[in-house]
């Protein structure tokens, strides 16, 4: 991701998916975006720790708390995940080296990954773990589809607040943005972005959980940052969502706009 600053006005600095939810992110040098959807194949999968009350034929949004998640379950940081989007294969990696692969559109394939978690993620779980998925259905943290948008500027003043370097990746975003000033992203209610060829409406601030105190890379939970955005500013907000209003290409590098 670049981390730099933007000379040529606001930009698209990174964009990302994550196909599992709770998996590590996988980034995109571009996307197309559909009215009314989100990336394709976010958070396409879950997995669930233990009964769920999730239906396939008739699904719903549920509760974070009914899957595997970073804000409880802080190990699965430490892994490396890579969804095909064409075969659906998924590979876990684990310190560089493949320790599971498996299609995730056929029984066994989901067995296999299934197993894998059930083993490494032992001291975590309620149940035996389920892999899950519907046609169309994305286990977002918000029952709406939409993008998950972070400016990087206001990353930057986050790590002077607590005086140590802050992975954007703790954010878990779609879309991470530059060239604006630090927090501006919180006025942008009801606003609109063109974004690349693609615009979307801003109808959320994020409000941040513990998964943020995560570190993205180790695993470690180190940080602090709902309590510190709570303790400064008297919220936790951190990001925004927004949904697509105008269908579009969008491209690492892309020119950003807000209407």
């Amino acid at each position: 991701m670049m981390m730099g600053a933007v000379e040529s006005g606001p930009r698209v600095v990174g964009l990302y998916r994550y196909a599992v939810k709770g998996l590590s992110p996988e980034q995109l040098n571009e996307v197309s975006l559909v009215v009314g959807e989100t990336v394709p194949l976010d958070r396409a999968y879950a997995i669930e720790n233990g009964p769920s009350r999730f239906d396939p034929i008739s699904p719903r949004h549920l509760p974070k708390t009914n899957f595997l998640m970073l804000m409880r379950d802080e190990k699965l940081a430490t892994l490396q995940t890579r969804l095909d989007p064409d075969t659906h294969i998924l590979i876990i990696s684990r310190q560089g080296r493949p320790v599971a692969r498996g299609d995730l559109r056929t029984k066994i394939g989901r067995q296999i990954i299934e197993q894998f978690i059930a083993a490494y993620m032992a001291d975590s779980l309620r149940g035996p773990p389920k892999i899950v998925s519907a046609p169309g259905h994305s286990f977002s943290d918000m029952a709406a589809k939409c993008l998950h948008i972070v400016n990087l500027a206001s990353v930057r003043a986050l790590e002077k607040l607590i005086k140590r370097p802050v992975h954007p990746l703790r954010f878990r975003a779609n879309i991470y943005l530059d060239g604006f000033e630090p927090w501006e992203e919180l006025n942008w209610l009801e606003r609109e972005l063109v974004i690349g060829h693609a615009r979307m409406k801003v109808f959320h601030r994020t409000r941040r959980c513990d998964a943020t105190n995560v570190d993205p890379e180790t695993g470690a939970r180190d940080m602090a940052i709902p309590a510190t955005l709570q303790r400064t500013f008297g919220h936790s907000d951190f990001g925004i969502y927004a949904e697509v209003t105008a269908a579009g290409r969008v491209a690492a590098g892309d020119s950003v706009r807000v209407v």
